[in-house]
C-alpha cells in the first residue's frame, strides 16, 4: 500500500464554524439518544412503580443536578432541532453560498441557546 495521507488530509481544513454545527449537531444526538432514553425510561419506571418511586424520581429530577441533566437535554434537543433545519435547507440545495452557510452555522446554536432559555422561562415562570 502506499504511504501517502487519506485524502482529504485533516491539516488541509480550516476551522470553521460549520465544523462546529455539525459536531455539535452529532454529540447532541448521542446525548438526547443516551441521556435521554435513560431518563424516559427511569420516568416510566417510576410512573409505573407507584408514588414512592414517583416521588423518588421527582426529588432527583428537581435537584440542582436534575436541572441540569434536564436544561442539557432541552439544550441538546433544541441545537439539533436548528442544526437539522440548516441540514434540510441544506438539502434542497440552498444555503451552500460561503458568507450564508457560515452565518446559519454560526446562528444555529445560539438559536438553540435562545430556543433552550425562552422554553426554560415559559416553564418556571408559568
Amino acid at each position: 500500500m502506499a504511504d501517502r495521507p487519506l485524502s482529504p488530509h485533516l491539516s488541509i481544513w480550516k476551522w470553521g464554524p460549520h465544523m462546529l454545527t455539525s459536531i455539535l449537531h452529532r454529540v447532541t444526538g448521542d446525548g438526547m439518544a443516551l441521556v435521554g432514553l435513560g431518563v424516559l425510561l427511569w420516568w416510566l419506571g417510576a410512573l409505573a412503580s407507584g408514588p414512592a418511586a414517583y416521588a423518588t424520581f421527582t426529588a432527583v429530577a428537581t435537584s440542582w443536578f436534575g436541572y441540569v441533566v434536564l436544561v442539557g437535554l432541552s439544550w441538546a434537543f433544541f441545537n439539533h432541532m436548528t442544526s437539522g433545519l440548516r441540514h434540510f435547507v441544506l438539502d434542497i440545495g440552498a444555503g451552500y453560498e460561503i458568507d450564508t452557510n457560515k452565518a446559519w452555522s454560526t446562528a444555529s446554536p445560539i438559536i438553540g441557546i435562545v430556543l433552550t432559555a425562552a422554553f426554560w422561562a415559559a416553564l418556571l415562570l408559568l
